[in-house]
């Protein structure tokens, strides 16, 4: 099953909310406004506009209210992914020129932060404090993550733990904030925001865990990354760090991390139980996921909830 099929329903929805992306970016300064706009129409499955949505359909739900959660969290994730472009000096993202390199860095940084901005802006329209709270926290975490990330470059003694934190700084809190404050802005019950963040960090984790997964045995073409790009850059994933660890032949492959053999890591991965170990961790989150769900009404909501967990682990790009 595909994405499209699971978000036709809010096909509607979904085109406002693209709507209001748009009109979110627009600026006088032509520079600023084409790299925005290079950002946001260069892809992305608008993952996290969709769980506000589908969130709110376990209150009273309102779209007016919504586009101010579903559009600011969609600008924070586009705006961490342009900062991430130039720490990792990406060319490409999704196939597609970064803008860092069809401008600069600079261009980039300020964009990024632009778009930060405006987020920030749109949801100050809902007068909610406990949303504000939220919203700022995750984006405290998520620059938590992204240092850890940095800290960590090449660092093979780090362990599972401390792994398991960064990714949920880095995708799982902007998922499950998503599916919590869509509820949360239609005054949905404590106990379905409560099911609906576990939901969605836990789908959150299952998802970055197969994008690690992906990295290293992925389609190239689909990606739009050359395989094991992440470990090229230093970047160590789970499928790396139980190679490591605690694979069969762990001190023949810490012998090819000590020299940086890196197209011998990558084929060691691909050939041997860390693949399969790394799916298994994704399953269990996915397993989790779906258990937070099973006190909310049976209904095409919950159903897509579900559909879309079951895409993040069966995904290929």
């Amino acid at each position: 099953m595909k994405l499209t099929d699971i978000f036709w329903p809010f096909r509607s929805d979904m085109n406002y909310i693209e709507r209001e992306l748009d009109r979110a970016i627009d600026t006088k300064e032509p520079v600023l406004h084409k790299a925005a706009s290079h950002l946001l129409k260069a892809g992305g499955k608008r993952i996290r506009p969709v769980f506000v949505l589908l969130g709110g359909k376990f209150g009273n739900y309102d779209i007016e209210r919504l586009k101010y959660v579903a559009v600011p969290l969609e600008l924070i994730h586009a705006a961490s992914l342009v900062h991430d472009d130039v720490i990792d000096d990406a060319e490409l993202r999704r196939g597609k020129i970064t803008v860092k390199s069809k401008w600069d860095n600079r261009i980039a940084m300020y964009t990024g932060d632009y778009i930060f901005a405006r987020a920030l802006t749109l949801v100050t329209e809902l007068p909610n404090p406990q949303i504000h709270k939220i919203l700022s926290n995750t984006i405290v975490e998520v620059c938590l993550g992204e240092i850890e990330q940095i800290r960590d470059l090449n660092n093979w003694d780090q362990n599972l733990r401390r792994y398991l934190r960064r990714i949920k700084r880095k995708t799982a809190l902007l998922m499950a904030i998503s599916c919590q404050l869509g509820a949360i802005a239609t005054d949905a019950s404590k106990d379905v925001v409560h099911r609906l963040y576990a939901y969605g960090y836990n789908a959150g984790m299952a998802f970055q865990i197969t994008d690690d997964i992906l990295d290293f045995i992925g389609d190239e073409k689909k990606l739009g990354k050359p395989a094991g790009s992440d470990l090229k850059q230093g970047n160590i994933t789970l499928p790396a760090l139980y190679a490591y660890h605690k694979s069969q032949n762990a001190a023949a492959f810490r012998v090819l991390a000590e020299e940086n053999r890196t197209d011998e890591m990558i084929r060691f991965i691909r050939e041997g139980e860390c693949i399969n170990e790394a799916q298994k961790l994704a399953d269990w989150y996915l397993m989790r996921a779906a258990a937070a769900l099973e006190g909310l009404p049976d209904n095409r909501n919950k159903d897509a909830l579900l559909k879309i967990a079951h895409f993040f682990g069966e995904r290929q790009s």
